[in-house]
Parts: structure tokens; C-alpha cells; sequence
């Protein structure tokens, strides 16, 4: 049996992980299918006053906001904003620092201290600050701006943990023979690949649920992803003075996020744990 599927079986073994992976894949499929799903227009405001605030019930499953708009549907075309920047920003951060990680780790020593000493400084700037102060200054961000800003600014780590996994295999044998062979540092990288590939989609799938919460949190600070288009965190935003009053305004979508940020770290300690070397034989 290969390691991949050895990796398979310890990962459908963990109970954790499997429950984790079964809501994430119901939070995505939701939102793939938001506009078949949602029961009205997420922007839509049919009574801005007698419709206003009301409670859940049959017509509205879980309410309406202060302007009358159907809380479930803007839950949903949500879920679809946060997945896209939690995936989105994810595999370009791992393409960023995955490629930074191998070119680092098969470097000349001049070149990987340069490249990790770029890193070391990159990591030592409060990235939530530049965050802010970009926003802050761009008004109207999209939700493209959106996924690269965030990426550029999270892929540091990724690339330390795969340079340092590419210089614990370049006296491996089958780089050792690539090189006496002749072989140049794209073709030693290509054998690379497969070896750190379980490195980079852990990280990959850890890093998901911490974006998802950081978009939200810059939505709950009215930066990011601008009303009236819906997402968790200016949902949220939308319900902090209702709280006594229309409670579901806000407590929806929180529950959704709460679920979809620990789902996708549910996916990614047992996808660390299946696929850790020491464990996978």
C-alpha cells in the first residue's frame, strides 16, 4: 500500500477530522449552490417596515435584518465570500511561499540567507496592521484585491517550513544521484515536489480557517468587502446593536463562521496528523 493511501486511511480514522471534512463540504457545497438554496435575494428589501426585524418562522427561517432582508440568504451568498477569499488567498499564499520555501532550500547559502533574512523581516511587521492601513486608504476594495493582499502578507511561513523540509532532503539519495547525474536545480526541484507536497497542503489547509476569521474581521471593521454585498463579518457588523432586540441578526451568521472556521482546522490537524512521516510508513 502506497504512503498516500496509508495517510487516506488514518485520516478517515480520526473521527475529528472526518466530521470536520463533512461540514466544510456542506458549508462549500451551500455555498455553490446559494442561488438555487437561498429563498430570496440576498440584497432584496421587500418592507423596510413592516418586514423589518422579524423573528425566524416559516417564511423567513432565520429572520430578517433591519432592512427586511432575509437573513438565511444573505448567510448563504456569505458563505460564499468567505470561501472564496479563505480559498482563494490560501493556494496563492502556498504557491508564494511554496516556491519561495523550494528555490531557498536548493539555493547557493548567499541566496537562501537572503531569501530567509527577506522572510525574517516580512514576519517581524504586524501584518494585521498593513492590513488596516491598506484598507483603510482603499475604499471599495474587491473581493480580488481582497484574496491577494492577503496572500502576499501570509505566505512567510509556508516557505520557512518548506525550505527547512527541502534541506533535510538534499543528501537523500535519490537527490545525491540526481545531482551526480547532472541534474539542474528545476529537475531536482521536480523530484522535490512530491516529498513536500504533504507540507505544503497542510499548510494550505490550516491556513484557510484563519483567513475566513480574518476576513471576517475585517468586515466586522467596516474594511474589506463593503456592504451591501454579504459577508460574515459586516453581517455581524450589521447585528452588534441588535443584539437584544433581533438577536439572529448577528448570532447566524457567527454561528456559521464559529462552525466553518473550526470544520476547516478540524480538516488540517488531521490532515497534519495523517500524513506526518513519522506515522505514515
Amino acid at each position: 500500500m502506497s504512503p498516500w493511501r496509508r495517510a487516506g486511511r488514518r485520516f478517515f480514522g480520526d473521527r475529528a477530522a472526518v466530521i470536520g471534512l463533512g461540514v466544510a463540504g456542506a458549508v462549500l457545497l451551500a455555498a455553490l449552490l446559494a442561488p438555487l438554496l437561498a429563498p430570496y435575494p440576498p440584497n432584496a428589501q421587500p418592507d423596510p417596515v413592516a418586514l423589518q426585524r422579524l423573528a425566524p418562522g416559516a417564511r423567513h427561517l432565520l429572520g430578517t435584518d433591519a432592512f427586511s432582508r432575509d437573513v438565511l440568504s444573505r448567510v448563504l451568498f456569505g458563505a460564499r465570500v468567505s470561501l472564496t477569499v479563505g480559498l482563494g488567498a490560501a493556494l496563492l499564499a502556498v504557491l508564494i511561499g511554496g516556491s519561495v520555501g523550494l528555490a531557498a532550500g536548493l539555493a547557493r547559502p548567499w541566496l537562501d540567507r537572503l531569501l530567509m533574512r527577506g522572510v525574517d523581516v516580512a514576519l517581524a511587521l504586524p501584518r494585521i496592521f498593513l492590513l488596516l492601513a491598506v484598507f483603510a486608504l482603499w475604499e471599495g476594495v474587491p473581493i480580488g484585491a481582497v484574496i491577494l493582499l492577503i496572500a502576499v502578507t501570509g505566505w512567510f511561513e509556508t516557505s520557512r517550513l518548506v525550505r527547512a523540509h527541502v534541506r533535510s532532503l538534499r543528501t537523500a539519495d535519490f537527490v545525491l544521484a540526481a545531482t551526480a547525474l547532472g541534474a539542474g536545480p528545476g529537475r531536482i526541484a521536480r523530484h522535490l515536489l512530491p516529498h513536500v507536497a504533504a507540507t505544503i497542503i497542510v499548510s494550505a489547509t490550516l491556513d484557510i480557517g484563519n483567513i475566513i476569521l480574518l476576513e471576517a474581521g475585517l468586515s466586522y471593521l467596516g474594511l474589506g468587502v463593503r456592504p451591501p454585498t454579504p459577508t460574515w463579518g459586516n453581517m455581524i457588523l450589521e447585528g452588534r446593536d441588535l443584539l437584544f432586540t433581533a438577536p439572529w441578526v448577528a448570532v447566524a451568521p457567527g454561528v456559521a463562521l464559529v462552525l466553518t472556521v473550526v470544520a476547516f482546522n478540524l480538516v488540517g490537524d488531521g490532515m497534519r496528523d495523517a500524513l506526518d512521516p513519522r506515522g505514515v510508513r
